[in-house]
């Protein structure tokens, strides 16, 4: 197709699309059952939006991301005052082992987090432009992707690309994590949540494009930070039929993707895809182009960014 010949945008890659096997039967339950699949081709950002890339988005642009802006006292009815400030969240390790049910011994909810200040007031990306930015929310994902005229892949567009043609592989670069004892992605060495040994060379994010690419030529697809895709958060859909691929699939549907668990405003949730630097072996496993998890879509954090891709 001519469509192929040149990027839309400079650098980014051409994914040629075609038929995969979609999800894990091996892992978490939220990744079954595996079925084929389909998407066509698209062209795609080698490596998530960096700080830099999304400062000019800002600055031309004005745009006040969630996380710098105070919460809408009406969209959470009961939320006490100090809830409500401009704040994001933040993965604090903490001092001793804790119970790993329990998210909120390490994610805390910090005042003056935001993408400038990834850790919360004082810290900065001064020294961090080519690093993935975060603490974005949907919102202000899908208004870069508007502005840059690009869009957010699918789950099942991220999950071709990530696999980099290696149909069925663990990894996005084969069925071995650590070839030889080398480290192809930042993820967490060590027991998580208390010690990370930091052996991949990072103890949070790396600068995108540290980790070599995969065989698409897109780098960080596994690791470093989970990144939003465009899909609400569901069981996997196959194909009526186990011969056939579903093409071009979408995800669940947007009133029931929020979690019933959570008492208060229902906020839909999209599927986030990746994992990231907080990914470890004793811990969360989802350091592979398969696994999948909800995320708020009002809900920004530390760990997690976006990639752009644009559709013929």
């Amino acid at each position: 197709m001519t469509e192929t010949m040149s990027p839309p945008v400079t650098g980014m890659v051409w994914i040629p699309g075609g038929r995969f096997r979609m999800g894990s039967d091996e892992h978490y339950p939220e990744e079954a059952p595996a079925h084929p699949a389909s998407v066509d081709g698209f062209w795609i950002d080698p490596h998530t939006v960096t700080n830099a890339e999304f400062a000019v988005f800002v600055r031309r642009t004005g745009h006040v991301t969630v996380a710098e802006r105070p919460a809408d006292p009406a969209s959470y009815p009961g939320a006490r005052p100090d809830l409500l400030a401009a704040a994001s969240t933040v993965f604090v390790p903490p001092r001793h082992r804790v119970d790993l049910r329990d998210p909120y011994q390490w994610w805390t909810y910090v005042p003056g987090a935001d993408w400038r200040h990834p850790q919360g007031p004082g810290s900065s990306i001064r020294k961090m432009p080519d690093h993935p930015v975060v603490h974005v929310t949907w919102e202000d994902v899908t208004a870069y992707a508007d502005w840059a005229g690009k869009q957010v892949p699918t789950e099942a567009e991220w999950e071709f690309a990530a696999r980099g043609g290696l149909d069925g592989a663990e990894f996005a670069w084969g069925d071995e994590f650590t070839p030889d004892g080398r480290h192809l992605a930042n993820t967490w060495q060590g027991e998580f949540p208390i010690e990370n040994n930091a052996t991949d060379g990072y103890l949070r994010t790396a600068p995108v494009g540290r980790y070599p690419a995969n065989g698409y030529g897109l780098h960080d697809m596994i690791g470093n930070v989970w990144e939003w895709t465009a899909d609400w958060y569901g069981e996997h859909r196959p194909a009526e039929h186990a011969c056939c691929a579903v093409t071009n699939p979408r995800g669940g549907d947007r009133d029931a993707s929020h979690d019933r668990a959570v008492r208060g405003p229902r906020i839909p949730r999209k599927v986030m895809k990746g994992g990231s630097h907080l990914c470890s072996p004793n811990y969360c496993r989802r350091y592979r182009p398969a696994a999948r998890m909800p995320q708020a879509v009002d809900t920004s954090t530390s760990h997690l960014g976006f990639r752009c891709i644009v559709r013929p």
